[in-house]
């Protein structure tokens, strides 16, 4: 990749596209779809396009594991909405529903929910079980993906 062009993932149809390091990305549309690249809220990803994210993506991703049914899922949910609304578009938020994916679970050996897990070029960067307030959840990015969390508020 070269450092003046950063490659996204559409949330939209998973179309890779090609944007310019300094431009803002927040307005920027898939060359396929045209839709937005960003949305300032999580996408729901399938197993197919998860790892397309997670390997396609030049920016971190962070992944909330997450199911139905789960009380701490359902506290956690807005706050990891809130924070992506914030740190878009230098992170990208997905949602993996548990129940829905379960081998995608397996594979990443989610064993307590809500987990969140940072990807970067396919990589877990760093993970974390449990809900959490945004503020903690700021302070986790801002220290294993630095040039991508949100200012301290």
């Amino acid at each position: 990749m070269s450092a003046q062009i950063r490659h996204i993932v559409c949330p939209h149809c998973t179309s890779i596209n090609r944007i310019p390091a300094g431009k803002d990305a927040r307005r920027a549309k898939c060359g396929h779809c045209h839709q937005l690249l960003f949305t300032g809220h999580p996408t729901p990803v399938s197993a197919r396009s998860f790892a397309t994210h997670i390997q396609r993506n030049d920016i971190p991703v962070v992944v909330d594991f997450w199911a139905e049914w789960c009380g701490p899922c359902k506290v956690m949910a807005p706050v990891f909405e809130r924070v992506a609304g914030e740190v878009e578009p230098e992170v990208r938020f997905l949602k993996v529903d548990t129940e829905v994916e379960a081998e995608l679970s397996a594979r990443y050996n989610i064993r307590s929910i809500p987990t969140v897990m940072l990807f970067h070029k396919g990589n877990v960067v760093a993970q974390r079980a449990g809900a959490v307030g945004a503020e903690a959840l700021r302070q986790w990015l801002r220290q294993h993906a630095p040039s991508a969390a949100p200012a301290a508020s």
